[in-house]
């Protein structure tokens, strides 16, 4: 089980969900971001996900505070992304690692992401960089999002060769619609004894179905998003979501996160939102549970993505 997998790497209980502070200072206001921040542990969520970009640095310092306040800091497992903009070294992501663990008040995240691949030229130095960081003590567990397959296993070879801790937590896109890392990213993990905690379960809110219902969100805000996840065949798939929510008396949203949570190398998907009515839904996925055939009817929505080999024969299932 990933979740258990997870606690280990940890060291703490890990939850059937993270929460990810993105909103945190934007969308989300102060008291905001309180009132999800309490609704989410309400719900049982240990794990806060941030990064030393979010809203330019707000997002860290809004959780930073709410945890201290809380209390319950050694509860919780915390994490941040560094390395986000193309180009930076070493020195660079080294500053953002300490500037967050100031912001979010703690002396150590227990997963540290490098937010992007740095590119083969930088790789070393980077690693070199995470190598220092992790004998410092500011992190616990070294993960990596937005990594391909080759990415990270590449960063692996070169991590242990500059006595960087083994990548052991991957955080990539995945949903109904986002089923790229279905074909090598997931199998890897399973294999490979990696934590998942996947981000966007809800294609940036396309598979709540509000889209359908004429409402706004990233995809009509953001070009990045609307390009991301714009495709005619991804709104007529979270419209046919929402027609099986409607047939099953479930939150479209509901499905959506219980679908990608329900695959079997995944540890806990990372939900969002900016307003608490929004993110009501997402925690109610945490209690459902899919058999066999409705995760298959689910699937059958999108296209499944062929597998990493064409010797069939051999690919074992996870």
């Amino acid at each position: 089980m990933t979740r258990a997998l997870l606690s280990r790497l940890t060291g703490k209980p890990a939850s059937r969900q993270a929460f990810g502070v993105m909103q945190f200072g934007g969308k989300a206001d102060a008291d905001d971001s309180a009132a999800l921040y309490a609704q989410a542990r309400s719900a049982g969520i240990t794990i806060f996900d941030a990064a030393h970009i979010y809203t330019e640095g707000r997002a860290e310092d809004i959780l930073g505070a709410l945890t201290e306040a809380e209390g319950t800091r050694d509860a919780l497992i915390l994490t941040s992304k560094c390395g986000y903009q193309p180009g930076q070294d070493g020195a660079a992501v080294t500053a953002q690692v300490w500037e967050s663990l100031q912001r979010l008040r703690t002396d150590r995240v227990d997963i540290l992401f490098l937010h992007r691949y740095p590119g083969d030229a930088l790789l070393d130095d980077v690693l070199a960089a995470m190598a220092a960081l992790y004998q410092a003590g500011a992190f616990t567990c070294l993960g990596v999002s937005n990594f391909a397959a080759w990415e990270v296993m590449k960063a692996q070879a070169r991590g242990a060769a500059l006595g960087a801790p083994p990548i052991t937590v991957l955080q990539p896109m995945y949903n109904l619609v986002k089923r790229q890392a279905e074909v090598e990213i997931l199998p890897m993990a399973a294999r490979e004894g990696m934590a998942v905690l996947p981000y966007s379960p809800l294609g940036g809110g396309l598979l709540s179905g509000k889209y359908s219902d004429g409402g706004t969100g990233r995809l009509t805000e953001d070009d990045r998003y609307r390009a991301r996840s714009g495709a005619r065949w991804m709104h007529a798939a979270a419209a046919a979501l929402s027609a099986l929510g409607a047939e099953l008396g479930q939150p479209a949203a509901a499905l959506a996160v219980a679908w990608c949570a329900a695959h079997p190398a995944v540890s806990a998907p990372i939900v969002s939102a900016s307003r608490s009515e929004q993110l009501a839904p997402s925690l109610g996925a945490a209690d459902l549970a899919l058999d066999r055939d409705l995760y298959a009817r689910m699937a059958a929505l999108t296209p499944t993505p062929p597998p990493a080999t064409d010797r069939l024969e051999e690919a074992a299932p996870i």
